[in-house]
């Protein structure tokens, strides 16, 4: 991949360099729902990662295998049974969060697999959608682009919501990343950011 394809993905998903910026060079990388592989691309660049993503669509294995990343081709709602304890540093959820149905199995299996677990996801609680709700839609935006009727999201949370998860299921908040676009938002987030990205473990 060539330094344009690094840039252009970047500024397509600004969640990509917040997720490079926590993974060390060469650490083991899972990827789990990774569409096209872009994101293992990436990292590959950013941080000579050794990784592994599973998709469960031809479409997305086919293109994997062009852009040169290891896929295995699995359903995530039947958990992570292939993978032994601790295989990888890093499992990484990916603006796919929010179209698993059995959320919490899924987020203990991250970390029975993993190390520690990032994911990102688009925040509910971003203004533009507050107002589209208000004015009685629901949202379409750049994070959240489909159709009432054609979604494949399922639990759309807040950024309050998946910290009150968190604390619930005892995975530890290690970092946590607000963004609008690429921009870091620090005040009120959950009101002002689009997107969040979380890094978390199991807490002790």
């Amino acid at each position: 991949m060539n330094n344009y394809d690094h840039s252009s993905l970047a500024a397509a998903r600004p969640d990509f360099a917040a997720i490079a910026a926590w993974i060390p060079e060469g650490a083991s990388v899972l990827d789990l729902g990774c569409g096209d592989g872009s994101l293992l691309r990436y990292l590959k660049q950013a941080r000579n990662i050794r990784g592994y993503g599973v998709e469960i669509s031809d479409e997305g294995i086919e293109a994997c295998i062009q852009n040169g990343v290891n896929v295995i081709q699995s359903n995530l709602e039947s958990g992570l049974s292939g993978f032994e304890n601790n295989s990888f540093d890093y499992v990484i959820l990916s603006q796919t969060l929010q179209a698993t149905r059995h959320t919490e199995p899924l987020m203990q299996e991250m970390l029975r697999v993993g190390r520690e677990g990032i994911v990102s996801f688009p925040n509910f609680g971003f203004w533009k959608n507050r107002l589209s709700i208000l004015l009685g839609n629901m949202p379409v935006s750049k994070e959240l682009p489909y159709q009432w009727y054609d979604t494949p999201n399922v639990h759309l949370c807040t950024l309050h919501d998946f910290e009150s998860f968190c604390a619930k299921y005892k995975m530890q908040i290690l970092a946590r990343r607000v963004m609008t676009d690429e921009y870091t938002i620090h005040f009120v987030p959950n009101l002002l950011g689009s997107m969040a990205v979380y890094r978390f473990r199991r807490a002790h």
